[in-house]
């Protein structure tokens, strides 16, 4: 019975291969999203998000707050996200 013996490269080289199909895998997923980021202040990024959601609406565009945060100044950053296009 003959045994392959792996050198360090070849270790090296499959993990490398595998990082690579995981990158591609997540940017693709990423593709499919569209992404708005605002800053405003907070009655402004309020009306905003309103606005996003009556015209993409969450039912059709899986439309959703992704994430958001307080700035020291007060305004709110915000990232929207949305399905590219309704079924």
């Amino acid at each position: 019975m003959s045994m392959s013996r792996k050198q360090p490269a070849d270790v090296a080289r499959a993990l490398a291969e595998r990082g690579r199909q995981r990158a591609r895998a997540r940017d693709y997923a990423a593709d499919s999203w569209r992404r708005e980021t605002f800053t405003l202040p907070r009655p402004d990024a309020r009306e905003k998000a309103r606005e996003f959601f009556q015209r993409f609406p969450k039912a059709a565009y899986m439309t959703e707050v992704e994430r958001w945060r307080e700035l020291d100044d007060g305004r709110i950053e915000f990232t929207m996200r949305r399905l590219p296009t309704a079924d």
